[in-house]
């Protein structure tokens, strides 16, 4: 590992694929400064065109650099240009550009390659700074690491510092009621209880758990809990807390029951008016779908909440062009919609299976002209109101990607985040970075919106053991 001197002033080398993962990252680097190399400018050129996300980050970011280039002259851009900062000492921007660059011996010719020998020999030239690379590739680390570079990861994005520690949405006190002691003993605070509108309400005072937030489930079991309630406002010694509905025997959501805490949580979010924002994660096979689906139906079907279902995810990276594919945009998007073909076909199941006015020939027809299937590709610009829209395999989407599909709803709009941290198929994103980390990070303390994360597999034994053992 190479050691950095902490006093020296820092020379920040920046990869394409930090600029278009975040375009703001210019202005991340506080005090030090910031460079781009000619190799960084060309690759930006070939992605400028198109109408794919990549082309239109490529392009705002030429529009910043050109910004930032016309408002001073050519002495000044040569000796760097001031980054524009809120407070305190601020970088400088400087372009890296060498007409005699040699490459690297035994390194062939590409834009990874051309960048270490550009970052190298700025290394060489300024022995008084430390010249650090930052890129999201990690093969290109890895060669960095090999030649003695200084290399980072680009980690001003990341929602939190551990791929382990987003929040899981739920507080689960196992151990109340063991020895006499009661959930408010094991807590230590004090309660009052008020029903308003049947709904039960529970007013604590004292000192509270600190990882504690607004939109999560307190629970005293995993399953079988005697206490369920969601925290509806919280300060640092008062919280008042709402009773759940308990969606496991009669009162189900299109015949679907819930197994455990969570589930029963999720369920309620799902069915909760006052919470427009729902991340529900979780591995494959935990309902996470399927309860939202039943939901969805519930809402949009019976009680008529909801004008259509709208459900998206991203087939590749979102904004990739899926116009070579053969038909209209929901066939297009088809192959991809395995998942979301499954769980309904499985509720329409097990609707026929029970008691249900859902159970007829017109049942198919009727949901068909509800739910739209849409390609993320397409969202951009829309305005969905009196809509329940799912987002599944968020975790493949990137914050600003998912911001455009979340900022999309209008009045009268659930929005619904599915997704898997661990599995995630998008080049340069992490559990750390990808867009439902982002989401469920920023949006915790807002108290319109709920997140849950589930354990259970309830897909099949089968499922369970390779969840398990894979």
């Amino acid at each position: 590992m190479v050691r950095l001197d902490k006093k020296a002033k820092r020379l920040y080398v920046l990869d394409t694929n930090v600029l278009i993962h975040d375009p703001a990252a210019l202005y991340q680097f506080e005090e030090h400064d910031v460079v781009i190399p000619m190799t960084v400018l060309e690759e930006l050129d070939k992605h400028k065109n198109g109408i794919r996300e990549i082309a239109r980050t490529a392009r705002q970011i030429s529009r910043t650099l050109s910004d930032l280039t016309s408002q001073v002259s050519f002495d000044e851009i040569q000796q760097g240009i001031p980054l524009p900062g809120s407070i305190g000492p601020t970088g400088r921007l400087r372009f890296l550009c060498y007409q005699d660059l040699k490459p690297i011996d035994n390194m062939e010719d590409s834009p990874d390659n051309r960048l270490l020998a550009e970052t190298c020999r700025l290394r060489d030239e300024r022995p008084d700074a430390s010249v650090i690379l930052v890129t999201k590739d990690i093969n290109l680390r890895v060669k960095a690491a090999a030649l003695k570079v200084p290399v980072e990861d680009y980690l001003n994005d990341r929602a939190f510092a551990d791929s382990d520690a987003m929040i899981e949405g739920a507080k689960v006190y196992a151990d109340a009621g063991t020895h006499g002691h009661g959930l408010w003993e094991t807590l230590k605070v004090e309660v009052r209880v008020e029903r308003v509108d049947h709904h039960t309400f529970y007013h604590l005072s004292g000192e509270l758990p600190h990882d504690w937030h607004v939109g999560m489930l307190v629970s005293d079991s995993d399953n079988g809990a005697d206490f369920e309630a969601i925290v509806r406002e919280i300060s640092p010694r008062r919280a008042c807390l709402q009773l759940l509905t308990n969606y496991r025997h009669h009162a189900g959501v299109w015949g679907v029951h819930a197994h455990d805490s969570r589930q029963n949580f999720t369920l309620n979010l799902l069915m909760d008016p006052e919470i427009d924002l729902v991340t529900v994660a979780g591995s494959a096979g935990t309902g996470k779908t399927y309860m939202t689906l039943a939901a969805a139906f519930q809402q949009t079907l019976d009680s008529k909440r909801f004008e259509r279902i709208v459900f998206t995810r991203a087939p590749i990276p979102m904004g990739e062009d899926i116009g070579f594919l053969p038909g209209t945009e929901e066939e297009k998007m088809s192959p991809w919609m395995g998942a979301f073909h499954d769980n309904m076909d499985n509720l329409l199941r097990d609707e026929k299976s029970g008691d249900s006015s859902w159970s007829d020939g017109a049942t198919r027809s009727l949901i068909g002209s509800r739910v739209q299937i849409r390609s993320p590709t397409f969202m951009r610009g829309r305005t969905l109101s009196d809509t329940f829209l799912i987002i599944d395999e968020a975790q493949n989407f990137t914050p600003k990607q998912l911001k455009a599909l979340v900022s999309r709803a209008g009045r009268n709009t659930k929005i619904v985040c599915l997704g898997n941290v661990g599995q995630i198929d998008t080049p340069y994103l992490t559990a750390n970075t990808c867009g439902m980390a982002a989401v469920v990070e920023r949006f915790r303390d807002w108290p319109h919106a709920g997140h849950v994360t589930l354990k259970s597999v309830e897909r099949s034994r089968l499922a369970l053991a390779a969840e398990e053992l894979l």
